[in-house]
């Protein structure tokens, strides 16, 4: 179903997009979970895996096509995410996070693919688990590196500050690296995705409803101005993909790199 469908009505007014943008019904009757985020985001899963394996399944020394589009992915995380964070041991965890920045960005360019139309990190669950797992992954690997009392110590009480300060300090890393960090990187995501929809929704539906619904002499250059705006709109809205498919698997390694080795 469109955004176009979704929006129009039939009443003579122009009536703004909202919250119904995210109130998909079930795609089969009776599976009330199975609505149309949620096939996006099997259907992006396919397309990470399907690309991952036709450029690495059997891979040439001279890499060609697929492989060389795949490489050039590979390098720009392992450069500008891994490395900066990780260190010598980037080269571990490269799966992990290159099929998170590929995933995220699949589930973003979603909002501008003709048809589907409908970007998967804008429903707010699936920021959430991504996040909520590497928030456990974090946990973890933060325990098991640094031992229970040495990870929330070096987390809580960073040294070189006088001791007065770390009475304000403490509690503040605490709220900060528990609580506001993985609630940070969920929504961040989250919020960007449902705001580019409905902008784009609402140019959209402004051009579509000038230009052809309703069209008269006054309404036309809003058409056509809400129709320039959609284009531009749908330009920018692709950078913005992009770059928070970035910023989530860079917080990503840095989460998993200051888990690695405590802070000195």
């Amino acid at each position: 179903m469109s955004t176009l469908t979704l929006l129009t009505a039939p009443e003579d007014k122009f009536t703004p997009p909202g919250l119904e943008l995210f109130d998909l019904p079930p795609i089969i009757a009776g599976v009330t979970w199975f609505t149309k985020p949620v096939l996006l985001a099997l259907l992006s899963s396919v397309i990470v895996i399907a690309f991952c394996w036709a450029a690495f399944a059997n891979p040439k020394i001279v890499p060609r096509g697929v492989q060389n589009v795949a490489e050039m992915g590979y390098m720009f995380v392992r450069d500008q995410v891994a490395r900066p964070f990780l260190g010598k041991d980037a080269d571990r965890w490269m799966g992990l996070l290159l099929s998170i920045f590929f995933m995220v960005w699949i589930w973003n360019l979603m909002g501008v693919v003709p048809v589907f139309q409908f970007p998967v990190a804008s429903h707010i669950a699936f920021p959430i688990v991504l996040a909520l797992s590497i928030y456990i992954l974090k946990i973890y690997l933060g325990v098991k590196h640094q031992g229970l009392v040495g990870y929330f110590k070096n987390m809580m009480f960073p040294p070189g500050l006088p001791k007065p300060i770390y009475v304000l300090m403490a509690p503040l890393e605490f709220l900060s690296n528990m609580i506001i960090a993985p609630f940070t990187h969920a929504v961040r995501l989250f919020a960007n995705m449902f705001a580019g929809h409905i902008i784009l929704a609402f140019f959209s539906l402004v051009g579509f409803w000038f230009l052809f619904e309703k069209l008269t002499p006054l309404g036309a250059p809003l058409g056509v101005i809400g129709v320039v705006m959609t284009i531009a709109m749908t330009g920018f809205e692709m950078f913005i993909q992009f770059l928070q498919a970035f910023l989530f698997s860079m917080l990503a390694a840095m989460y998993i790199g200051n888990s690695l080795h405590a802070e000195h």
